[in-house]
């Protein structure tokens, strides 16, 4: 914590996480406290560090729980007590969103303070839409306005200065107003047959969008339940909605999928869903916790066969915790089930002798007997979870190939403190997942849904649960981007 305190003004944009800007998210992440709006992203706040005090002093449409003079004395105070504040909006901070309120009290008390725009929703939704805000057949301007009512329920627009400018016209904050601006516009001249667009939570999966004549689209988007946070664009650039919307054409565009395991196992799955158009939830079901072991086994000899990256990581933890590393294992040889296994092993400087072309445990210990890597007598190490399977040492044990076993972690179930409330798909790497997920929830909840899965026996626990399956065909982290590429709705 500083001496003197000061404050970061940061546009969060308009909901999509990559629109934050690289300036924004430096910001962010050396925030020791965090002010929050309403309309910040769930996927934004999660950028925030885990150390940073969190404010939330959100407002929605008609309700005000912290009214704007409280919230520019906790920016105060909070810079006072000598802390970097980030005061997070969303959108941008100067259109529409009191930023300069807010900067004006820690001016009058010697605060120091920064700003950095953000992506307006004014342009960035219209462009999720599909609408290009200005275009030389249509219009060579654009106009921001408020939809929002003043205190005391009135909405005072110039709307024949707004006729007569014959530009696109975006109204933000607008849902509530939508009629009177509608019915205004056409008083005051403008065609009632105007194309116009309603856009709801703009630029997020959630994202919908009405189209209709400016005299029926209040009527649309009411019949489509649309509610804040909308925009209303109006202007003949609306046509070109459908030609030029690509955001809803994404092939995942409105799935909402659940991960169940921890950031760090799926976190190259994240983008790839956001991509394709997805809503990504994360909630992991498992927890990984790591036992101690004696290194002294590793003095026997007989190759070392991991079956997962976490009982790499468990390996790790104790050899360094001994003062040992790689050069202790001069000698040894190494099983690896599969190519993220591998990798964890390659990132302690250890090449796999083997990696089965199959990547379960079952295939593992038959090519490890077929292609001899594994003989008769030899006595291997096999260091995995206290949940694993018993095919890979029984199937050895048939072979005269008898496994010196060791739990070296422990996979134990997780009850989430928030679930998403709904999904249609879910994202499982191991059958602890499913077992997990479906007790966390009420019984059949999890019936007729889309399960992702990683082999055959995740694909088995996830089936009995009544999901629909679909498996990638080697268990390995490529191998479900690829299905999730091509994956069927």
């Amino acid at each position: 914590m500083s001496e003197k305190g000061c404050v970061i003004l940061v546009g969060a944009g308009p909901g999509d996480p990559g629109l934050l800007t690289r300036k924004g998210l430096e910001a962010l992440s050396q925030a020791e406290v965090v002010v929050y709006d309403h309309l910040v992203s769930r996927e934004i706040l999660e950028l925030i560090p885990a150390e940073a005090r969190r404010i939330d002093v959100g407002k929605t449409a008609g309700r005000h729980p912290i009214p704007q003079p409280e919230i520019n004395r906790i920016l105060l105070e909070e810079a006072q007590a000598g802390h970097r504040v980030v005061r997070l909006k969303g959108g941008d901070c100067f259109l529409f969103g009191r930023g300069g309120e807010e900067l004006e009290l820690l001016v009058q008390n010697g605060i120091p303070f920064q700003v950095v725009p953000g992506v307006t929703s004014a342009l960035a939704v219209p462009a999720y839409g599909g609408i290009p805000v200005t275009h030389r057949d249509f219009c060579s301007s654009v106009h921001i306005i408020t939809g929002h009512k003043r205190a005391d329920g009135a909405l005072s627009l110039d709307y024949e200065a707004l006729v007569r400018l014959h530009g696109t016209l975006v109204f933000l904050m607008s849902v509530s107003s939508m009629g009177e601006i509608c019915r205004g516009l056409i008083a005051a001249g403008m065609d009632e047959n105007t194309p116009a667009a309603v856009i709801e939570r703009g630029t997020t999966p959630a994202q919908r969008k009405v189209l209709a004549p400016l005299s029926g689209i209040e009527k649309e988007a009411a019949a489509a339940a649309v509610s804040p946070p909308a925009i209303l664009v109006v202007g003949p650039v609306c046509s070109l909605s459908e030609e030029l919307d690509w955001f809803d054409r994404l092939p995942l565009k409105g799935l909402r999928v659940l991960l169940t395991r921890d950031e760090g196992a799926q976190k190259r799955l994240v983008p790839v869903l956001e991509q394709l158009g997805a809503q990504v939830f994360s909630a992991p079901m498992i927890r990984t916790v790591f036992r101690d072991f004696d290194p002294e086994v590793l003095k026997e000899p007989g190759p070392v066969i991991f079956t997962s990256a976490a009982g790499v990581e468990a390996f790790q933890r104790v050899l360094w915790s001994q003062g040992l590393d790689a050069r202790s294992l001069a000698g040894k040889t190494f099983a690896a089930v599969g190519k993220g296994t591998a990798a964890a092993l390659e990132a302690m400087g250890i090449r796999a002798d083997f990696i089965p072309r199959v990547y379960n445990g079952l295939e593992m210990a038959r090519q490890m007997v077929e292609e001899g890597f594994l003989r008769p007598g030899d006595s291997p190490l096999l260091l995995r979870g206290n949940l694993a399977s018993r095919e890979l040492p029984k199937v050895l044990e048939e072979g005269g190939i008898p496994c010196r076993e060791v739990v070296v972690y422990d996979t134990l179930p997780l009850t989430p403190e928030e679930l998403p409330p709904e999904f249609d798909a879910a994202v499982f790497t191991c059958a602890s997942c499913v077992r997990s997920l479906e007790k966390a929830l009420p019984e059949g909840a999890l019936t007729g849904k889309t399960a992702l899965c990683i082999g055959p026996r995740t694909a088995e626990a996830a089936r009995e649960a009544g999901m629909n399956i679909q498996m990638a065909e080697e268990a390995s982290a490529d191998s479900l981007i690829t299905l999730v590429k091509g994956m069927t709705l």
